[in-house]
């Protein structure tokens, strides 16, 4: 029997076997501003399969973590649904195609993960005559197990235009036990649970047009998915995927410290499975730097880790218990992703964090819950709305099952049908919303073109000047054009560096570089006319701008010193987030959940100059991916590498793999300067930094305010410190003063309307108004009169800056008939504002200063109504 390490293992052995080169799982935070999370084997692939990018080899294998919760609500209740999986795939970019792939899927399934034979089913498009032949001539497999389905089955498209193509299914019968008969077949009625879909070949060989016809791709690709966890079950003979070694180890573990049994009954079953796969989901998106909030994976995250905490409610265990199940995730997956061990103290700090605000959320929804029953109850109704139940749970994240049981221990009807209306209508929304997993077809001009002249020799990296043969000229606007050569020393943006400016020249021509970009390692120049066209075939001088990419460069290199230094400070759960290298600044983009302090970031800028002082040189090198990651080389997530890689190495401080241009020494850099910090999405900060002659700009610009600051204090720039300290003690000297003389003028305040306060059935009631008094100066006046009457009504009003300021106090023995909170809502309400308090003490504004005489007289008339 296979465990899941052993299968990952042998799948990928075997794929290498056949010349395929393994790339380790990207991260959950896709490389695709299209995509919230990676939601499937092909997600990090995306770019080859569309022609933006050349793939680095025609072969590629992996497995691949990955996350969904389009169905969210059946994880737990069936045997298969996770919101964390992982998929083996194996990938073919313009290489081989059906039959190799039909042939090879077949012997594994057969020979290396030996399922029987006559167990195995397969699915090809309707009228897909080709995967049928070779599955019938070349796996020999009998003919009277294929099934032909439509469309909604075996059929993948990007959209209703662009890349698509014909899937081949296998499956595995699992008995008539799980429905049908002897005589049954894929797609019968009563048999859903029956034929497990194990692999899925996809055959994009088709590009849709907008009229709806096909036409045929310029290169056909693969793209296999294979569900480890459902291979697991097969193999492991288990009845769901929950029992299998991948998962029962943690389900076990949140069975021990929840005190309950599985198998103990349905509902229990039901928390426990909701819980272990939860666990493993939040485990990895916390690793790879999610951080929980209110929207986009953030949120994902928090609903995902919320709807745990809620099931160990279920289970009536109420204290904290996620943070702890890391430990038996990380344990059970660490052999596939290593650095789940590296970053556990992280993970379990943010798991923590999160279980414990929702733990107190949850104490709130059961005071909420019994509000709304209180309500009800005074008003002499017995049933809760559906909106209301919903509410609790879309807003505040209070289970519907909880609701449901508070309000029959107290009375009270709850109708599910209302609420599950509001969450299929959520559902609904959320379906909409869906987004797809890849675009339009490749762009024609570029795949013409690279079929025709491949890719842009990049001479950058030695030069800064080259001779180019022109190859291609698309004109823009404006007197603008895109330039292609044959080579070229500009720099395309890329991994956060910015293109290239400069220069080119000819016979007779002349034109300015605006910026370089490339696709598919074609380099585009975007070009400005000066003098002269330009002309196809002929040869230019290209010239780049070596002073702005010195400053560049500079940047480039100090963003590696930064990212290290972040490392050594805030900790090694630090993750690169995204990155702009420009000639004037450096931008760095960073995984991290709560904010940067003064002391740290200082600390970070101090290492980082310290370590330029050093001079030391760079060394670039080239490596396979095997020998960068002994050097320790640090890749970014979602980066996908070729066979050779380079590495920018600053010995003894900073291994990174890195396609930018680099100083050859550090000391060139001259200075660091932090000169902004914070956060940009929840659990994303980001720095801003400059280097070299703008750091000295920089802080030339901050010593010409200090000095313009030491003039206007008559002091020096040397002793500005000293003066701002004295200045600010003698402020505070003075506000205490003010303070004082505020009391004593309440006090004065006080006693002359003790004087005028009026008796109304044995209350002392003042009702007064004052201009330019302040709340805080109201309530000491408040307070004063209230020391000195125990039976006493003061309502005061203040107008500053055309506006109303409402104070109101009742002595204790009287707010049984007198809440100050009435009084002051009354007056708001007469003047066009609001506000309130408790029933002793209570404030309000207002807005329309010419209604304040009437509504004083009204809450005079009140009061002697009420007392």
């Amino acid at each position: 029997m296979l465990t899941g390490n052993e299968i990952r293992e042998k799948f990928i052995e075997f794929f290498m076997q056949k010349q395929h080169k393994h790339f380790e799982s990207a991260s959950l935070i896709p490389d695709d501003p299209t995509l919230l999370l990676t939601v499937a084997g092909m997600v990090p692939f995306k770019p080859y399969f569309l022609g933006q990018k050349e793939a680095p080899c025609p072969r590629v294998t992996t497995y691949q973590k990955c996350i969904r919760t389009n169905d969210l609500e059946n994880v737990g209740r069936t045997a298969r649904h996770h919101t964390f999986f992982e998929m083996l795939g194996n990938f073919s970019f313009g290489d081989y195609f059906k039959e190799e792939s039909i042939m090879w899927s077949w012997e594994f399934v057969t020979e290396v993960l030996k399922i029987e034979k006559d167990r195995l089913w397969v699915t090809v498009f309707t009228t897909d005559d080709e995967a049928e032949r070779i599955w019938i001539e070349k796996c020999n497999f009998p003919k009277e197990r294929i099934v032909r389905m439509g469309e909604s089955e075996n059929w993948w498209s990007a959209g209703p235009t662009g890349s698509c193509g014909p899937c081949s299914e296998i499956h595995v019968d699992l008995g008539v036990e799980f429905g049908g008969d002897e005589n049954s077949k894929i797609g019968d009625e009563g048999t859903d649970n029956r034929y497990l879909e194990i692999w899925n070949l996809v055959f994009t060989e088709w590009n849709r047009k907008e009229d709806g016809t096909l036409e045929p791709l310029p290169k056909k690709n693969i793209d296999t998915g294979a569900g480890v966890e459902r291979i697991a079950s097969v193999v492991q003979k288990k009845r769901n995927n929950f029992e299998t070694d991948l998962l029962f180890p943690i389900l076990e573990e949140a069975a021990r410290i929840t005190g309950r049994k599985y198998n103990e009954n349905d509902n229990v079953n039901f928390s426990l499975k909701v819980i272990t796969d939860h666990a493993r989901a939040v485990t990895f998106l916390v690793n790879d730097g999610v951080i929980p909030s209110n929207e986009g994976r953030g949120y994902v995250l928090r609903r995902i880790l919320r709807r745990a905490v809620r099931h160990g409610r279920l289970l009536g265990y109420t204290d904290l218990f996620m943070y702890k199940i890391v430990d038996k995730v990380v344990e059970n997956f660490e052999k596939a992703y290593p650095e789940l061990r590296k970053n556990i103290e992280n993970i379990k700090k943010i798991v923590r964090i999160e279980e414990e605000k929702f733990s107190n959320t949850l104490d709130q929804g059961i005071q909420l819950v019994n509000q709304e029953i209180d309500n009800l109850l005074a008003s002499g109704k017995n049933k809760l709305d559906g909106e209301i139940s919903f509410k609790l749970y879309d807003t505040y994240g209070f289970p519907y099952e909880l609701t449901e049981e508070i309000a029959e221990e107290r009375g009270i009807l709850v109708e599910r049908t209302e609420f599950e209306a509001k969450m299929e209508e959520q559902k609904e929304k959320a379906r909409s919303a869906r987004e797809v997993v890849m675009e339009k077809g490749q762009d024609t001009f570029i795949e013409e073109f690279y079929d025709k002249y491949g890719v842009t020799k990049f001479t950058g990296y030695e030069k800064g000047q080259d001779k180019a043969k022109l190859l291609s000229i698309r004109e823009l606007s404006d007197n603008k054009y895109l330039l292609i050569f044959d080579k070229t020393p500009f720099y395309a943006e890329s991994g956060g560096q910015i293109g290239d400016t400069g220069k080119i020249l000819g016979e007779n021509f002349e034109a300015r570089v605006l910026d370089t970009q490339k696709q598919k390692d074609i380099f585009f120049h975007t070009v400005e006319y000066i003098k002269g066209e330009a002309v196809i075939e002929r040869e230019y001088d290209l010239i780049v701008d070596v002073l702005r990419r010195s400053d560049i460069s500079k940047n480039h290199t100090a963003t590696h010193l930064l990212h290290k230094a972040l490392r050594e400070v805030l900790g090694e759960h630090i993750q690169q987030a995204g990155s702009l290298v420009e000639n004037d600044k450096l931008r760095f983009d960073f995984s991290h959940y709560e904010a940067v302090t003064a002391e740290q970031l200082e600390k970070v800028e101090n290492i980082v100059n310290e370590k330029i002082r050093e001079a030391i040189t760079v060394g670039v090198s080239h490596h396979t991916m095997d020998e960068a990651k002994a050097m320790g080389a640090t890749m970014l997530f979602g980066d996908k590498y070729g066979d050779v890689v380079r590495v920018v190495d600053i010995p003894g401080f900073s291994t990174e793999l890195c396609g930018g241009v680099h100083v050859d020494n550090i000391g060139t850099i001259g200075m660091f300067k932090i000169i902004s910090e914070g956060g940009i999405a929840a659990g994303v900060r980001r720095i801003e930094a400059k280097t070299g002659y703008g750091a000295y700009l920089y802080e030339k610009e901050e010593a010409q305010k200090i000095e313009a600051i030491a003039k206007k204090l008559k002091t020096n720039a040397l002793d500005v410190v000293e003066k701002v300290d004295k200045l600010a003690e003698t402020m505070r000297e003075k506000e205490r003063e003010l303070e004082s003389l505020k009391q004593k003028l309440a006090n004065l305040e006080s006693k002359s309307a003790l004087m005028n306060m009026e008796n109304i059935n044995g209350a002392k009631v003042l009702l007064a108004k004052f201009t330019d008094k302040k709340a805080e100066d109201l309530r000491a006046m408040i307070d004063a009169i209230k020391d000195k009457e125990d039976r006493a009504v003061v309502v005061l009003a203040s107008t500053l800056d055309d506006k109303i300021t409402f104070v109101a106090g009742v002595s204790k023995n009287l707010t049984d008939k007198v809440k100050a909170g009435d009084l002051v809502k009354k007056l708001a309400e007469a003047t066009g504002g609001k506000g309130g308090g408790r029933p002793d003490f209570a404030q309000a504004g207002g807005k329309d200063i010419d209604k304040l005489v009437v509504a004083m007289k009204e809450v005079k008339d009140l009061l002697k109504e009420i007392l």
